[in-house]
């Protein structure tokens, strides 16, 4: 298989570039950049001609079948579960009622742990085999650290997850149950310091970032995400409007925007989506406003969208939405996002975590602001699914009654 990764890495602020794998710098990003005071993170180089096509080799188990664009070797062993080649869904109904030409869903709930992080553990577990490390390490509130925690057991590899106490406890077990050393900190910034520890004393290799300010995860992981730009052309036959996702340190929209980057190099198409940030408090959206290349801190409080609730945003989610003339759009308010969800089910047929449905809450923020032509098609990433949390939506919905088996019973129940 022809390769077109250029076994390097490069900032995404100032271009500089660093020898693959500089695993001191994954999770804490360009050294240079960060004594400038604006944190940025590394991405991987490649060299990619104008096929006409995306490459795919499907004797590859799952994304690995875009290998070529992926920055492995092609002698180690794809760590893989089956992940990708998720279905895109339409939502005619939710089209309708926005008034726009198509709405789908790209559903990644079917992923083997439910979400869309596996994209990027696959490929960054992968890595981790190729370079040999012993262990490898995550700060987590759920999605990230399940998802690492079972690529880590299908690797043989040993998996430590640092949380905090607040997170459901679905994602706690989802977490232990794959073999994951999982521990807890009172402060959500102190697992970031204990981690760049752990990478600098004992080699760990970091599967999120340890920066503060964030600058994002693992450079190889992200790219797990280009799969999403090219599976949903492939789909849709064409480059949708806009993408909408869920946004904290802005992994997904990085690699959905490289992804689609591929396929414009790729001569596949001669344009991009606008890239749509769905965040709680939005760090992305006051700094897109002010010109900003820092987003954050902003105010931010508990939030039901847990997995994306972040005062910070990074230099990453500016670029992607920067490159694609994109938005972002602040959805702090609890009770629209599980209106949403409620609203979602009942009219989709799907159940995604509330993190993904602030997707849905950001269009109908731009549909309202008329910043969506009406003849629009509009890709939803749903991320994760509602099952993660299901107390937050249990909390909202009637009880169910006990009757007596009669009509007029079921009658009187449902009045």
């Amino acid at each position: 298989m022809t390769k077109h990764y250029l076994s390097r890495l490069s900032c995404l602020r100032c271009e500089r570039h660093y020898p693959d794998p500089s695993v001191e710098l994954l999770g804490r990003g360009c050294p240079s950049c960060e004594h400038d005071g604006v944190p940025a993170n590394l991405v991987t180089d490649y060299e990619i001609p104008a096929l006409g096509a995306v490459p795919a080799d499907d004797s590859q188990p799952g994304l690995f079948r875009h290998r070529a664009l992926l920055p492995l070797r092609d002698d180690t062993a794809a760590v893989s579960l089956g992940e990708g080649g998720t279905p895109l869904v339409g939502l005619p109904a939710t089209a309708e009622r926005l008034g726009l030409g198509a709405v789908y869903v790209k559903d990644e709930t079917r992923n083997p742990t439910w979400s869309y992080k596996d994209r990027l553990a696959a490929v960054a577990m992968t890595k981790a085999v190729e370079l040999g490390v012993e262990a490898v390490v995550v700060a987590s509130t759920g999605n990230h650290g399940a998802a690492v925690a079972a690529y880590a057991a299908r690797a043989g590899l040993k998996c430590v997850v640092l949380t905090v106490a607040s997170v459901p406890s679905t994602m706690k077990t989802l977490m232990q149950v794959f073999g994951a050393d999982v521990v807890a900190l009172d402060r959500a910034p102190d697992r970031w310091v204990l981690m760049r520890r752990l990478t600098e004393e004992r080699g760990w290799l970091p599967m999120s970032g340890h920066a503060s300010p964030p600058v994002g995860s693992i450079s190889y992981g992200l790219d797990g995400y280009k799969t999403i730009a090219y599976e949903i052309v492939a789909d849709l036959g064409r480059v949708p409007e806009y993408v909408v996702v869920p946004v904290a340190y802005a992994d997904g929209l990085t690699g959905i925007w490289r992804g689609f980057a591929d396929l414009v190099a790729l001569g596949v198409t001669d344009r991009l989506p606008r890239l749509v940030a769905a965040e709680p408090f939005g760090p992305h959206r006051d700094a897109l406003a002010r010109g900003a290349e820092v987003a954050g801190p902003v105010p931010a409080a508990p939030s039901v969208a847990f997995s994306i609730a972040s005062p910070f945003g990074t230099y990453q989610g500016l670029a992607a939405l920067r490159a694609t003339s994109g938005h972002a759009v602040a959805v702090p308010d609890d009770e629209r996002i599980l209106d949403a969800q409620r609203r979602f089910g009942t009219e989709a047929g799907l159940y995604l975590e509330a993190s993904s449905i602030t997707t849905l809450v950001a269009l109908e923020e731009l549909v309202a602001q008329g910043a969506v032509a009406a003849d629009a098609t509009a890709v939803l990433i749903g991320t994760s699914t509602g099952l993660k949390d299901v107390g937050a939506t249990a909390a909202t919905l009637p009880g169910v009654p006990v009757i007596e088996p009669t009509p007029s019973a079921l009658d009187r129940a449902l009045r």
